[in-house]
């Protein structure tokens, strides 16, 4: 690491500093993040904090001022698809994980986006942290004030729920 970097440790969700020096090497780099392996743990590093393992961290998204609610959630819809599980190289909407997506707009005209969705099991060892993982992406979308993500498990996910892209990806066609 070329600087101290806030990590979050998968599956536990603790965050963590890494302190400058460390050594380790990416397990995954998808959708603007990364996975990490240091000292036998497992750790996710926001890609705005990429240039502490040697990567560009990705350009500030950008809105016209006068963006329509259909702008916004077309960018929120584009966010969701860089969030991957840590050890499955699909984002969360071509594995099916994201119910709804829902943009409303609160008493003081702010933009709050509700977000219902699952995980491949209910005992996925990120299930404890995943949920603020989707909600910090989400957040970077310009106007966004407010991010609520509801972890369900009704209907309990499956593989049918998966679009022909991830099956095939995955080599399950």
């Amino acid at each position: 690491f070329e600087r101290d970097c806030e990590a979050v440790m998968v599956p536990q969700g603790d965050t963590v500093t890494l302190p400058a020096g460390s050594y380790g090497y990416i397990t995954q780099a998808l959708g603007g993040s990364y996975s990490v392996f240091v000292e036998g743990n497992l750790f996710r590093i926001a890609g705005k904090d990429g240039d502490a393992i040697g990567k560009e961290a990705p350009a500030p998204l950008e809105l016209p001022a006068d963006a329509t609610d259909e702008q916004v959630e077309q960018l929120v819809w584009q966010q969701l698809r860089t969030c991957f599980d840590p050890e499955i190289p699909v984002n969360i909407v071509e594995l099916g994980l994201v119910y709804d997506c829902d943009l409303e707009r609160t008493e003081d005209g702010q933009r709050k986006v509700n977000i219902r969705m699952t995980l491949t099991a209910p005992g996925c060892p990120v299930a404890q942290s995943f949920p603020e993982t989707v909600a910090e992406v989400v957040r970077q979308v310009p106007g966004v004030e407010d991010v609520q993500v509801e972890l369900v498990w009704d209907p309990p996910w499956s593989k049918k729920m998966m679009s022909e892209a991830a099956r095939l990806e995955l080599g399950m066609l």
